[in-house]
């Protein structure tokens, strides 16, 4: 049994990242694929995709690399864990180095990133950085 899932995917990207591989598969979860879909809209991933059926359904996650093989994502940082959650209201939303990473947030209305969270005036679970 696995405590927390979230910091496992951050573990996988980060370590299929340090050896450049093209992508990296792990199981498949709601947040998971919320995440993903965060990581896709920001730009630091190509794509995801699902598959499998049943208990066996996973998650792909396509790495995006720059000119010179340069990862689009230098680094990754959980924030709210399951032994210390983190919450803030939607003004006290960190700015990850200064506005070029994204906070993904667990808000009422779903996950989403730092930016839409403060445009919407929600504040939620501050769940990862990544920069």
């Amino acid at each position: 049994m696995m405590t927390d899932p979230l910091a496992d995917m951050l573990t996988r990207i980060r370590n299929a990242v340090a050896v450049g591989h093209e992508q990296v598969e792990m199981p498949l979860s709601k947040v998971r694929e919320g995440v993903a879909r965060i990581l896709v809209m920001e730009g630091f991933i190509d794509r995801y995709e699902t598959g499998g059926e049943g208990v066996r359904q996973h998650l792909s996650l396509i790495l995006r690399y720059g000119p010179r093989r340069v990862p689009a994502i230098s680094g990754m940082r959980r924030i709210s864990r399951p032994g210390h959650r983190v919450y803030r209201q939607a003004a006290e939303i960190p700015r990850v180095q200064g506005g070029l990473g994204v906070a993904i947030v667990s808000t009422s209305q779903g996950l989403m990133a730092d930016r839409d969270a403060r445009r919407r005036s929600l504040g939620g679970e501050i769940l990862c950085e990544v920069w």
